[in-house]
Parts: C-alpha cells; sequence; structure tokens
C-alpha cells in the first residue's frame, strides 16, 4: 500500500526533540529520512530517563526516531560535507536545529544546498528564531526556559506556588509538529507553485502562539489573570474548571454553570457566587464535598447530568488501558541488537495511505554506508571510515 510521503526525501541534520519529532512524523507518513549525526551519536541518545538507558540509548532518541536511516559522520571534514552537499542533491528538504549560522558556516546552509538543489526546502528551528534579540545573544533555547521566558510556567499551578512547567516538554512538542507542518506547506507550495523556500519555526514563537487564547484576553480586555488561591485550572478561567481530591482519588472538572453544579455537589449557595471573582471560595466549598466520596461516585452523579469531568489517573494506567484494548497506538519493534522495544505509533490515521513502521531507531551509523554509498566508492568509504570522519 502507498505512504502519503513516498519519494519524499528528506536529510535531516537535527537533535533533540525540536527537529526529530517532526521529522519522525514525516517518516511515518512515507519520507525517506536520512539522519545524519555525530559520530559518536546525537547528543540526545546519553539523555537519561529515570536515570537509565535502553539497550544503550536514552528512551527519549528512540521515541523520535523510527523510519530514519542514520549516517553517522564529522561535518568539519570537507570531504564529507561535499558528500552531503550531493546526497542533498537529491532530497526534497534538508531540516537542521543548530545554534543560528552554524552549519552555513560549515557550508551547509540553505545557499549551500539552494546551488545543488534551486527548489530545495531547508527548514530551520531554533529557541528564538534566527535574528532576534535573544538568539543575537546566544541564548539557550530549550524547553522549560521557553516556558519560562513565554509565561506558559508562570500560569501553571496555584497563586504562591513556585511556577509550574508542564509535564511534558510542551514546546518542544507543538513546535516539532510546527515544523512538520510548515515543511508539508513548503511541499505543497513547491508542488503548485515551483519554488522551493526556506522554513523557520522557533520554540519562543510556538509558545507564544500557544497562548492565543490567554494573550487574546490579556490585551483585548486590558486586564492581567494570576493564578487561583484554590487551584482553579487555568489562570484566566473561573470556577469550578480544576482538579479536586476525592476520598480516593483525583476529579477533574471542566467548565460549567454554578446553579447546575451547586446542588450536584450539594453546596447550592454557589449559584449566587460570581463564578470569577469568587472562583477561589467555589472551589474551596466544592472541594470540601468531593473529599467525602470516591471518584466513580462523583463521575456516577455528574456525569449523567452533562457535567464535564473525568478521573485523574497516571500515565502508566491509561497506557496499560491502550495495550489491553490492542490500541495502534502501541507498536513494537526491534533494535538492531535484537531487543525488542514498545513505542508510541503515528496518531495520524489515513485511509489511504497510512503510515507504516518500516524502520526500527537507528543505532549510529548504521546506515552511513547505505547513504553514502550512492555517491562515494567503497574505497572512499573505507578511507574516510579510517580517517575517523564517518563512522
Amino acid at each position: 500500500m502507498p505512504q502519503a510521503l513516498d519519494g519524499v526525501r528528506v536529510l535531516d541534520f537535527t537533535q533533540m526533540m525540536l527537529g526529530p519529532y517532526g521529522t519522525q512524523v514525516l517518516a511515518d507518513l512515507g519520507a525517506d529520512v536520512i539522519k545524519v549525526e555525530r559520530i559518536d551519536g546525537e547528543w540526545e541518545r546519553g539523555l537519561r530517563m529515570q536515570g537509565d538507558l535502553v539497550d544503550g540509548d536514552s528512551a527519549a532518541f528512540l521515541a523520535m526516531n523510527r523510519n530514519k536511516r542514520s549516517v553517522a559522520a564529522d561535518l568539519r571534514s570537507a570531504e564529507v560535507r561535499d558528500a552531503l552537499l550531493e546526497i542533498g542533491a537529491t532530497c526534497d528538504v534538508v531540516v537542521e536545529n543548530f545554534r543560528p549560522g552554524v552549519l552555513a558556516k560549515r557550508g551547509l546552509g540553505y545557499e549551500d544546498f539552494r546551488r545543488v538543489k534551486p527548489d530545495i526546502i531547508y527548514c530551520s528551528g531554533s529557541g528564538w528564531g534566527q535574528d532576534t534579540r535573544y538568539a543575537k545573544e546566544n541564548r539557550p533555547g530549550q524547553d522549560l526556559l521557553i516556558q519560562s521566558m513565554s509565561g506558559l510556567a508562570a500560569n501553571g499551578g496555584r497563586a504562591g506556588d513556585p511556577p509550574t512547567p508542564a509535564g511534558t516538554a510542551i514546546v518542544d512538542a507543538a513546535t516539532a509538529l510546527t515544523l512538520a507542518n510548515g515543511i508539508l506547506a513548503a511541499l505543497v507550495a513547491r508542488m503548485r507553485h515551483g519554488v522551493g523556500q526556506r522554513v523557520e519555526v522557533d520554540l519562543y514563537s510556538t509558545a507564544i502562539s500557544l497562548q492565543c487564547q490567554e494573550i487574546s484576553s490579556l490585551v483585548n480586555q486590558d486586564t492581567e489573570f494570576s493564578r487561583s488561591v484554590a487551584g482553579v485550572g487555568q489562570a484566566w478561567l473561573e470556577a469550578p474548571f480544576g482538579i479536586y481530591r476525592t476520598a480516593d482519588g483525583w476529579l477533574a472538572v471542566a467548565m460549567a454553570p454554578l446553579d447546575v453544579v451547586g446542588p450536584l455537589f450539594d453546596v447550592p449557595k454557589i449559584a449566587g457566587l460570581d463564578a470569577w471573582k469568587n472562583r477561589d471560595e467555589v472551589k474551596h466549598r466544592i472541594e470540601e464535598r468531593t473529599a467525602r466520596k470516591s471518584t466513580q461516585d462523583w463521575l456516577d452523579t455528574l456525569l449523567p447530568a452533562g457535567v464535564w469531568c473525568a478521573r485523574v489517573r497516571g500515565t502508566k494506567e491509561a497506557v496499560d488501558e491502550l495495550r489491553a484494548d490492542g490500541s495502534d497506538l502501541l507498536v513494537r519493534t526491534r533494535l538492531a541488537s535484537g531487543r525488542e522495544v514498545e513505542l508510541i505509533g503515528c496518531p495520524i490515521r489515513l485511509s489511504e495511505t497510512p503510515w507504516e513502521l518500516r524502520y526500527a531507531p537507528p543505532a549510529v551509523g548504521e546506515h552511513t554506508d547505505d547513504v553514502l554509498g550512492e555517491v562515494l566508492s567503497a574505497d572512499d568509504l573505507a578511507r574516510l571510515r579510517a580517517d575517523g570522519v564517518i563512522a
């Protein structure tokens, strides 16, 4: 069965999450993604999740690098650079997320690839953009730092508590998906209009964009919002939105009119309160009641009444349910070592061109000879390997 991006070729210089998660989306949809990494492997291969690795690689690396082929090379080598430019001439897309200007200094920038492929799509991901104030200051662009600088972290948690970042690298993930969308848009533009182009995405712009609702309220209503003392779920929403302790766990309640939830929680007097101005009082009063019954008891009361609510559960429980249901969001594959691993599959479902698991996350340089062998002889490969500039 064909895949949506069959025939699309991507030369991928990315690392960490911003790039690799985005290029994995393209790979899952059928693109031939050639991952170029350091001789000793991408930095994230060594990032220990919960203090450990999986068969010598980070679980984070395995999560974002399936369906790719790995070339391990030293980009400081002029011969390696020339070979990669020759490979680039056969590609549709080049993706990188080095600090601004780094690849251009190595002769692998946008203009370098345009010379060998005039309609190339060259996508750059970064923390702060290519020429902003913070980019020029060489500020580190990392998810937690971006959450902190953009206001995201300051809007999480209760008033009086430290700012609370999201429970996952939400800005990295969102920017990776934005990167994939930008590349897909550029591919359509080339098909329709015959033009290649440069695509740029950055973490900070995405973090600001993620707050489009909040910022719209901030700038158009001429007010600032602050976190709730009682822990209303988001700084800009009114009660009862939030999470409540129950007799045996936690209950999440979304937006709901106070005159509806008041009687259900046996606190009818809150119907006369202002859900915004009195949000802390409302939440405290409801929370006094929720702790008296189990989460399931509350679900049995609230859901039939049309109140949007859910049990708060841990990630393991959610994954166990997916496994029990036979969900295609969980996939198994075997690493080069022979070890079987379980990964999260592609969430995009296409009826006629579905995604396929073609390659397990690669070992460092597992496909160097396959890829560079397209433009170099066996003797050249052996010599470069002996010189230590490929692996």
